[in-house]
């Protein structure tokens, strides 16, 4: 008998294909906006300003300066470019960086988005901001936050190189892997999750391969959906917590430092929740969850310690005493010991229960 669940449905619009990109200024015009603000970080800012020249009278401008982490001195500096262009809406190009700076600016103003995700790293169907300053990133939910369109185009991804497909990939387990055990799950969500497994575990092989494969981009790209779609309805856990470590206190990259950190969070928390995380076995092998991301891991050439994003041992007891401070509910007990030696392991970069 299926246990109890509520489902609030949902709101954002979704569109997938090849070629999309073109809808933009479409999406704008369903939205009433008649004027936007396009957004990239500088890597990206001449395909940036090709979007804005496409979007025609749309677009009142470029704003190139989105950054890891989102800093707050950076949203300020957008919410400036914005409220000058006379923009009510924002069309976020990229990575988490640009969606995160989409977000932190439509959280101010009100301002309608248009997200059009070039990696696989998946924070555009949540209604979560994580932000930096002063060294401590603190993440927050709420409705305002969640884009009213995401746009996937299968060809954004096709020049992705192998390095970031990789570890944007595992990023977006790493949302699942979380929904699998959260409290607020459902199976929607489930359903989606274990989808998204297979597709990441034959499509991720194949791009290594071959790069430019039409097929195998798009399967990876629909995973991506799936893994940012379940982040976005599920509560986080200590895996989010300890990314959100690494990633605010210590600046280490996002993608590569929860690619780094799954299959030991993972393995950590199968110890109490081994059925609901048997999905992940079953796609990866290995005997278990944990020691299947982690050989998987190794397979597709991911980083497997935090030593390979410039983390330090003697970082690590910081580290921990920051992950014991405002907690995210988890299905695992732990205290500070317990992240340490959990950091350590990952620190060593050696497998899950060898």
């Amino acid at each position: 008998m299926m246990d109890s669940f509520v489902f609030p449905g949902m709101t954002t619009r979704v569109v997938f294909g090849s070629g999309t990109l073109a809808q933009a200024g479409d999406e704008l015009d369903r939205l009433g906006q008649g004027k936007a603000l396009v957004l990239s970080t500088p890597h990206q800012e001449a395909d940036a300003q090709k979007l804005a020249e496409a979007l025609g009278g749309r677009a009142v401008g470029v704003f190139a300066g989105a950054a890891m982490h989102t800093p707050v001195e950076v949203t300020e500096k957008a919410i400036a470019a914005f409220e000058k262009s006379g923009a009510g809406a924002v069309v976020s190009l990229g990575g988490g960086s640009t969606t995160g700076l989409g977000k932190a600016i439509a959280l101010r103003t009100g301002a309608d988005q248009v997200v059009i995700p070039t990696t696989y790293a998946g924070s555009e169907m949540t209604d979560i901001l994580g932000e930096t300053a002063d060294g401590r990133k603190t993440t927050r939910r709420d409705a305002a936050i969640r884009p009213e369109t995401v746009i996937y185009d299968v060809d954004l991804t096709l020049t992705l190189p192998v390095g970031l497909t990789v570890t944007s990939a595992m990023n977006a387990i790493a949302h699942a892997m979380e929904a699998f055990y959260a409290p607020d799950r459902s199976p929607v969500i489930e359903l989606m999750c274990r989808d998204a497994m297979q597709a990441f575990k034959a499509g991720i092989p194949a791009l290594i391969e071959d790069p430019r494969s039409q097929p195998a981009r798009a399967r990876a790209l629909y995973a991506a959906w799936c893994c940012s779609t379940a982040l976005g309805y599920v509560s986080m856990a200590l895996h989010h917590k300890l990314a959100h470590v690494f990633g605010g206190s210590f600046d280490t990259p996002h993608a590569e430092t929860h690619a780094i950190l799954l299959p030991y969070t993972t393995a950590f928390n199968e110890v109490a929740v081994p059925d609901a995380l048997a999905p992940i076995a079953e796609a990866f092998g290995g005997g278990s969850a944990g020691g299947g991301l982690w050989d998987f891991a190794r397979e597709v050439g991911s980083p497997l310690s935090l030593k390979e994003v410039g983390i330090t041992e003697a970082d690590l007891d910081r580290a921990a005493d920051l992950a014991v401070e405002n907690r995210y509910s988890n299905p695992r007990p732990f205290e500070r010991a317990d992240i340490r030696a959990l950091l350590q392991q990952a620190w060593d970069g050696t497998r899950p229960g060898a």
